[in-house]
């Protein structure tokens, strides 16, 4: 509503649109032999899967994990630095996910 009335402005909106969300997403495993990759049942296990693999975690941030800080610290600089921007980002490349067809 905020952006529709003009009271909120924004220079950009990424839209997320993995069917299932991330963890439908083209980054995922592949199914079994046979198997269809967006499968809703395969996408709800993943995701339970995830959130609890997720929770069991002490460190559950990357920012407070020690071996990303002593990453930063020894070798890439600033986070968001011209060393770890060359190195970690990436441009997006349109691919279909193998087991949609």
């Amino acid at each position: 509503d905020r952006l529709l009335n003009k009271k909120k402005e924004y220079h950009l909106i990424e839209v997320m649109a993995c069917p299932g969300g991330c963890v439908g997403g083209g980054g995922q495993p592949y199914p079994p032999a046979g198997g269809y990759v967006l499968d809703p049942a395969l996408i709800r296990l993943r995701a339970k899967a995830l959130y609890t693999i997720d929770h069991d975690k002490a460190l559950r941030t990357s920012h407070e994990n020690p071996q990303i800080q002593q990453l930063y610290r020894e070798f890439l600089g600033e986070p968001n630095g011209h060393k770890s921007h060359e190195l970690l980002h990436t441009a997006y490349t349109a691919r279909e996910p193998r087991g949609v067809r």
